[in-house]
């Protein structure tokens, strides 16, 4: 299954770049806004490299699992490769011999190499450069995500929250040999690919790589057709095949430690609310959160938890986080 999204993640964007490259970059045959949405598109059915080891990290993913999942992942990436070498084999024939009689060479940013990964521009000959570029793309990536997949995020909503790109349930099953179907036609899948276009439209031109599988495995294409030169080109492949890993680590350890709502906290048994079960329960109940109350409230908490003008309360005179209010009115309007 990771294998298969990937291919259908990576077939598409790099066929987008064929069409477009191969072309002369003609209007007639593709643009930069196509090969954008090819693997927006795409992204929505893949498991990402860098997302399978924040799962480990996070969310308890096995880590013995983990290089099982990374081999699988390159390696779609790799076949969805090899096919579109196949398919449009003639004229990227037809394009190296043009490439390689103006003295250009077949490895170099548009080049028939180009196709398949990431190479920077004659003139980015600055690794430290690249290499913010390439993490602060994937970061933002990487906060999408990881906002998309908080249940307690109120901007996306709750129904969906939790199936954002691939869940720890169905990495799991996967990992267990129960077959389970990815979750494609979940609203957040368009969020994550929206935010994927616009790091294409934005930043493809000075170079982005953003996913350590899509890059190695077509990368490894590039070498059996194109040479040692699709590795050794101006030392940037470091940057496109390992820099994600460490920039989505990082967003997503921003997003735990600073964005996470505390309520998960106390549900995991890491704090406790103030008023007890009790309150939290109450706290649930007012915010939309939880659907029904356990037990009746003892008056001390019927006059700590009251309902005025101004809506629910946890004091008297304080009023609930907006975050809980507005995730108790987006479940209200069937969320956002």
């Amino acid at each position: 299954m990771a294998s298969t999204g990937v291919f259908f993640y990576v077939y598409p964007g790099i066929a987008s770049t064929a069409s477009f490259l191969l072309n002369e970059t003609n209007p007639a045959f593709g643009s930069l806004l196509q090969v954008g949405f090819a693997f927006g598109f795409g992204i929505a059915f893949a498991i990402i490299t860098s997302m399978t080891i924040c799962f480990a990290t996070w969310q308890g993913f096995p880590w013995k699992k983990v290089p099982y999942y990374i081999f699988a992942q390159i390696f779609g990436a790799f076949m969805a490769g090899l096919f579109v070498y196949g398919q449009y084999h003639e004229q990227i024939v037809a394009y190296s011999a043009a490439t390689i009689a103006a003295g250009k060479g077949t490895v170099f940013n548009g080049g028939p190499a180009s196709i398949f990964c990431s190479f920077p521009g004659e003139t980015q000959t600055n690794l430290g450069y690249l290499f913010m570029i390439e993490f602060f793309v994937d970061s933002y990536i990487g906060i999408i995500i990881w906002a998309c997949l908080d249940p307690a995020n109120p901007f996306v909503s709750p129904q969906a929250a939790p199936w954002a790109i691939v869940p720890k349930s169905t990495l799991q099953n996967l990992a267990d040999g129960i077959p389970t179907p990815l979750p494609l036609n979940n609203p957040t899948n368009y969020i994550l690919c929206l935010a994927y276009s616009t790091m294409v439209w934005a930043f493809a031109d000075i170079t982005i790589s953003t996913n350590m599988a899509r890059d190695l495995g077509t990368r490894l294409v590039a070498l059996i057709f194109f040479g040692r030169e699709a590795f050794t080109y101006h030392s940037y492949s470091w940057i496109s095949i390992l820099v994600n890993i460490p920039a989505t680590l990082f967003a997503t350890a921003y997003y735990e430690m600073l964005m996470r709502d505390s309520l998960q906290k106390i549900g995991k048994g890491a704090a406790v609310h103030e008023h007890g079960e009790e309150g939290l329960n109450l706290h649930l109940t007012k915010s939309g959160i939880s659907g029904q109350q356990q037990g009746p409230l003892s008056p001390g908490m019927q006059k700590v938890f009251s309902l005025g003008s101004q809506g629910s309360t946890l004091h008297e005179g304080h009023k609930m986080e907006p975050g809980f209010s507005l995730a108790a009115e987006n479940r209200t309007n069937g969320g956002i």
